[in-house]
């Protein structure tokens, strides 16, 4: 776990086993177009500029996967989620290194 900042650091393929699973949340916070070209199936798209108006759509009693282009966005994310109560996870090398199956 990353002590400085209160969320935990995951690799894609960590991604991929728990993805489907009950109590995880995968959301994507690269914009419409990125989304457009290719996302994680389970995903909801919440781009980081509106994550504080859409707090409501993520479950405290789950895990928060956090996904992006590359891996900035998503620490900016997971940043923020953590210090509201989030149970956080970055997704590390964001979509760049997601070489399992896509939708879009």
């Amino acid at each position: 776990m990353n002590t400085t900042t209160g969320f935990k650091n995951v690799s894609a393929a960590d991604v991929n086993k728990i993805m489907n699973d009950s109590d995880v949340q995968v959301i994507d916070v690269r914009e419409s177009y990125e989304w457009a070209m290719g996302h994680i199936p389970v995903a909801t798209l919440i781009s980081l500029q509106t994550i504080p108006a859409n707090l409501g759509q993520l479950d405290k009693d789950k895990k928060i996967v956090v996904v992006c282009a590359s891996g900035g966005r998503s620490v900016s994310a997971s940043n923020f989620l953590a210090g509201q109560g989030y149970d956080v996870y970055n997704m590390v090398g964001g979509m760049m290194g997601w070489s399992f199956a896509t939708a879009r």
